[in-house]
């Protein structure tokens, strides 16, 4: 090897036909190992949703153990919350009745989904991994092995006299050897051809079913939010009347306990005697809330925290400000723990120093 990347030397010639052969399945063995690549990238392009596909076992799935495939489909997910808020809204109003509708036809567009990656992966992806298991590792071996027997048969033809002749037709008879075995193994994958169509046929029948069952489940939700949409033009709009006002006077801080009274209310009188003997009680002063010091906010609204590391809190709490993640959130602290919260619920009462 050295002699001829070196010196130049001269080595054994490998056929054209072999070359040609060993071209075609180059690029058959390219071809498999990139398809099965993007198209689990185009099933599932979260790579960790990708990497629980790529665990699927085939036997189970054949066995009928397998009815999902182990991980949610963005369909499903978006098909919980509106589910979820149409609820809590309320059937009866049509926003929140569409939203259920909406919601339970995204969930079954996530079960047929569902159904779709793992039919691929059983009847697409797996046989072709297969073939890049075993008949492309295969090829390598021959190909690597002929590499070593040319070489060495090479140093041994140039030794010739050096070398006894057996030696160097045995030497020889094993790189006709490792060329007929590499040949055989570059001629088996490229024969593999009616096998690799009917993989991609199954593919695409795949993706139709897919494609039908989705386009089924889309035209039912649009025919019924067709009705809710023409029943909601129909329903006469109801005008809001604000109640009216009542008319309210401050009545004696101590008498009204804070609250209204419905007219004024004219303080006892007092003579000196009872004034002595009975003096007035102090007059309360309505206490004035220190401003916090330290770097502190005010909560707008009622904030639940959805992920971990997330600081819930209610409406008008007060939390200790930490510091500012970004441009959209702060981390807090309230009631001893810390965590993170958007900063457009809350209003900065005093701010981080930068």
């Amino acid at each position: 090897m050295m002699s001829e990347k070196v010196g130049g030397a001269e080595g054994t010639k490998l056929d054209e036909d072999f070359k040609e052969l060993e071209r075609k399945a180059d690029v058959t063995s390219k071809a498999v190992v990139d398809v099965i690549g993007k198209t689990s990238e185009y099933l599932q392009p979260n790579p960790a949703s990708r990497a629980k596909l790529t665990m699927l076992n085939t036997m189970s799935k054949i066995r009928g153990q397998v009815n999902s495939p182990g991980y949610p489909q963005p369909e499903g997910l978006l098909g919980e919350s509106m589910t979820k808020y149409g609820r809590d809204i309320g059937e009866d109003n049509s926003f929140g009745g569409a939203l259920v509708d909406v919601g339970e036809a995204m969930k079954r567009l996530a079960e047929v989904k569902d159904s779709l990656d793992i039919d691929v992966k059983q009847n697409f992806i797996d046989p072709l991994q297969a073939v890049a298991d075993k008949d492309i590792k295969d090829i390598q071996h021959h190909l690597k092995k002929l590499e070593g027997r040319r070489l060495d048969y090479d140093y041994k033809k140039k030794r010739q006299g050096k070398i006894p002749d057996d030696e160097i037709r045995q030497s020889l008879e094993k790189f006709h050897e490792s060329k007929e075995m590499a040949e055989c193994s570059m001629q088996n994958l490229l024969e593999t051809d009616v096998e690799q169509v009917s993989q991609l046929s199954a593919f695409v029948e795949s993706l139709l079913q897919y494609h039908r069952q989705a386009t089924e489940i889309l035209e039912e939700v649009t025919e019924r939010l067709k009705e809710r949409l023409n029943e909601a033009q129909s329903r006469p709009k109801r005008e809001f009347k604000p109640k009216p006002r009542q008319s309210f006077d401050y009545g004696d801080e101590e008498q009204s306990n804070g609250g209204y009274s419905a007219g004024p209310v004219s303080p006892p009188a007092y003579t000196p005697a009872a004034q002595a003997q009975y003096p007035p009680p102090p007059v309360k002063r309505p206490s004035v809330k220190s401003k916090p010091r330290e770097p502190s906010c005010k909560a707008l609204y009622d904030f639940v925290p959805e992920n971990d590391g997330e600081l819930g809190f209610y409406e008008g709490e007060i939390i200790t400000l930490v510091r500012q993640i970004d441009e959209n959130w702060f981390e807090g602290r309230l009631r001893g723990q810390t965590g993170f919260f958007p900063n457009n619920y809350v209003e900065v009462i005093v701010p981080l120093s930068h």
